[in-house]
């Protein structure tokens, strides 16, 4: 009988034990800090609590309440006000810097540069631009005065306070999205410029009918991320306007912290919360249908 001499094979190591310790930290402050949070306040939202008292349950009471409040309607409009003003400007300028740095230059101290203005925080941003924008002192409304124009009111005026804040929020992100898509003109080939510019197309041409079709999903992952972030716009609210004047830029969410923090309502609060989730899941799965988000013209 022949003995086999052949070396025994290794054993497979077994890494599952080593994946979960990498995650384990990940998966505890994501349990800790977003689904218990989430889950308590969905709790929450069906009692009357104020912080002093233990919850009371009080069915859809805080529902109804939100439905019949006018207060909340509002804001829920100078929200999607705020929100289209924002996508349309910021995804327009972002996608213009984005080409600009693919197709002019490629330098990566520029991307630096334009990024710049995204490491500075919202308060801070908040707060220099309504020194800059100040009816009377500020030294925008110096400049515009200058050129023989009237001074505007930026943030005290019910027309313009919800385009200024825009804007605000627009310098400080736009270089993140555009480096976003600047990533994605990446994946295009160049071998199809190169055969747009044999057949005579402009560079608009290209644009339109290269750049944009081709850059489809990185295009619906940006709007993405902007609206849902967009909705959620906050701090350059507090710190500039407080909702003024007159509720014309009170957003939803400086209206649920006013609620929560302000009259210490945090069941009618988190009603409002509840209702903003479930607006933002909409919101998102439509954009992921409407956008095709899941395809790509190159495959």
């Amino acid at each position: 009988m022949a003995i086999s001499t052949a070396p025994p094979r290794p054993r497979r190591r077994d890494d599952t034990r080593l994946a979960i310790a990498f995650i384990a930290p990940a998966l505890i402050g994501f349990l800790v800090f977003m689904v218990w949070p989430t889950l308590r306040g969905i709790y929450l939202s069906f009692t009357k609590f104020n912080l002093l008292t233990p919850p009371e349950f009080n069915g859809l009471d805080n529902y109804v309440r939100m439905v019949q409040d006018p207060v909340f309607w509002n804001s829920l409009k100078v929200t999607v006000y705020y929100v289209f003003v924002n996508i349309v400007i910021q995804t327009v300028f972002a996608l213009v810097i984005a080409v600009m740095m693919q197709r002019l230059t490629k330098r990566t101290w520029l991307r630096g540069v334009i990024l710049t203005p995204y490491l500075v925080s919202n308060v801070v941003a908040a707060m220099v631009f309504l020194w800059i924008l100040d009816y009377q002192l500020g030294i925008g409304n110096k400049v515009i005065e200058m050129i023989g124009l009237d001074r505007i009111a930026f943030l005290s005026d019910s027309a313009w306070v919800i385009p200024t804040i825009a804007l605000i929020n627009v310098w400080r992100h736009v270089g993140y999205t555009a480096l976003l898509i600047f990533a994605g003109l990446q994946t295009i080939p160049e071998t199809m410029y190169e055969a747009g510019r044999m057949d005579g197309a402009s560079e608009i041409t290209m644009m339109r009918r290269i750049t944009i079709p081709l850059l489809r999903p990185i295009l619906a992952l940006v709007l993405i991320i902007t609206v849902v972030g967009s909705f959620q716009v906050f701090d350059t609210v507090a710190i500039t306007t407080r909702g003024g004047p007159v509720d014309s830029s009170r957003v939803l969410q400086y209206y649920i912290y006013d609620m929560a923090f302000g009259r210490f309502q945090f069941g009618y609060a988190s009603a409002m919360s509840v209702a903003l989730l479930i607006i933002l899941v909409i919101v998102t799965f439509v954009q992921y249908r409407l956008t095709r988000a899941e395809s790509s013209d190159l495959s």
